[in-house]
């Protein structure tokens, strides 16, 4: 699967305004695209380990995440199309690489671009 080097980065989809299933349909649109970037390692669905019998995930799978693995060589171009698609979207980002972490909530564009230059200090640290 992932090597430990790549970066590892989950994305959750929070936006209030959505329900459960327009978070779902979120989640498979960005897995599907991103599944075809060459610069993504490994993508999937967050695997709920408590699921429970009767809940609402069925499937397993934590509602409205989606986890990704990138080569740090390949964060900037991934990044590139994550902006393109997450612009305006409210959500939290969690990356994490180096052994250490940085949690960004972003709604904006702005917010976006701040959340990239977290990412690049968490790669670079000066």
């Amino acid at each position: 699967m992932a090597d430990t080097s790549n970066v590892k980065l989950s994305i959750i989809f929070t936006d209030p305004a959505l329900d459960e299933e327009e978070k779902n349909e979120e989640v498979q649109k960005l897995l599907a695209q991103m599944k075809d970037l060459d610069e993504v390692e490994a993508v999937d669905r967050v695997v709920n380990p408590n699921t429970l019998l009767r809940t609402k995930s069925v499937t397993g799978w934590v509602a409205a995440q989606v986890i990704a693995f990138v080569k740090p060589e390949n964060v900037k171009q991934v990044w590139g199309f994550l902006s393109d698609r997450l612009a305006n979207k409210t959500i939290e980002l969690e990356a994490e690489a180096n052994g250490k972490k940085v949690k960004i909530k972003a709604s904006s564009q702005q917010e976006l671009e701040a959340a990239v230059k977290a990412i690049q200090e968490l790669l670079n640290p000066e």
